[in-house]
């Protein structure tokens, strides 16, 4: 089962430096000329605090698009599924998260060629929302 958590309706606006030069290899300039603007996270990853959640994700089908055990989802249940988006679904009482296939018949394809794509009848799967985006921390805090 998912151990869900609630996106904050009002969340305190916290503003991070976002840097107009890209980053290939190395590390931004620290001049403050480069400033592009002021980036809030929660302002560009939740468009609808009332319908958002999140979620860990657990297990590894989906590491070909980079989400990994662990990882933290971002899930609007607002948002109408299209094919491949990346979903939240039940099948069958159990969830998981696949990437939505829609043609030629309803599917959820995992993003890790060690695992199946699942074929549910359709009257069998419910989506419970979109991820609109991830998180994946590339180190753990000390």
């Amino acid at each position: 089962m998912f151990d869900l958590m609630r996106a904050a309706s009002d969340p305190d606006f916290t503003a991070i430096p976002l840097y107009s030069d890209r980053c290939p290899a190395g590390f931004p300039s620290v001049a403050q000329d480069f400033v592009e603007a002021e980036l809030d996270l929660n302002q560009y990853c939740i468009a609808r605090p009332s319908s958002t959640y999140f979620v860990r994700a657990i297990g590894n089908s989906m590491t070909d698009i980079g989400l990994h055990s662990g990882d933290l989802m971002i899930v609007d249940k607002a948002v109408q599924a299209r094919h491949g988006d990346i979903v939240i679904a039940e099948i069958e009482g159990e969830f998981t998260v696949k990437r939505l296939l829609l043609k030629p018949r309803p599917g959820l394809q995992a993003m890790n060629s060690a695992y199946p794509t699942l074929w549910p009848e359709p009257e069998h799967l419910q989506i419970f929302g979109v991820v609109t985006a991830f998180v994946h921390k590339t180190r753990s805090h000390d």
